[in-house]
C-alpha cells in the first residue's frame, strides 16, 4: 500500500510568509514486486495479443516485425499449441491456444500477486 506523504513548509521572505508544500508517495517492497509482476506479464499479454492478430489477418511473415511477434510470443504459446485445432482460411489462421495463454498468463499473474500480498504481510486494500 503506497503512503502519501503532504509536507508544507512556510519561509518568512522580508514582510511575507510564503508557502510551499510537497507531496511524496512512499511504495513499500511488496508493492513494488507487485507492479514488476504486473509488468512483465503485461508484456507477456500484449506479445501473444498482436500474435492472435497477426495470425488472424494472415500477416507476412516477410515482415521483420511480424517475424519477431511469432518468434518471441511463440515461446509463451507453445504450452497451449495443440488444445484446439487451428482455423485457418485463405492464409489467415486462428489459434485458440494463443487466446488460452492470453488468459492463463493473466490468470497466473494475479494469482502471484495475491500470493505475495498474503506473505508480504501488510494489509491490503480490498
Amino acid at each position: 500500500m503506497a503512503e502519501i506523504i503532504k509536507e508544507t513548509v512556510v519561509t518568512k521572505s522580508g514582510d511575507m510568509d510564503v508557502a510551499s508544500s510537497s507531496t511524496t508517495s512512499v511504495v513499500s517492497g511488496s508493492e513494488t514486486a507487485e507492479r514488476i509482476i504486473y509488468f512483465f506479464f503485461g508484456v507477456i499479454e500484449v506479445l501473444l495479443a498482436f500474435r492472435l492478430v497477426l495470425k488472424a489477418t494472415g500477416a507476412s511473415l516477410n515482415s521483420g516485425f511480424v517475424g519477431g511477434i511469432y518468434n518471441v510470443s511463440g515461446i509463451f504459446s507453445w504450452p497451449f499449441d495443440g488444445i484446439f485445432r487451428k482455423g485457418v482460411s485463405a492464409g489467415m489462421v486462428f489459434e485458440p491456444g494463443t487466446l488460452v495463454a492470453i488468459v492463463v498468463y493473466a490468470l497466473f499473474a494475479w494469482g502471484l500477486v495475491k500470493l505475495l500480498q498474503v506473505f508480504s504481510g501488510e494489509k491490503q486494500e480490498n
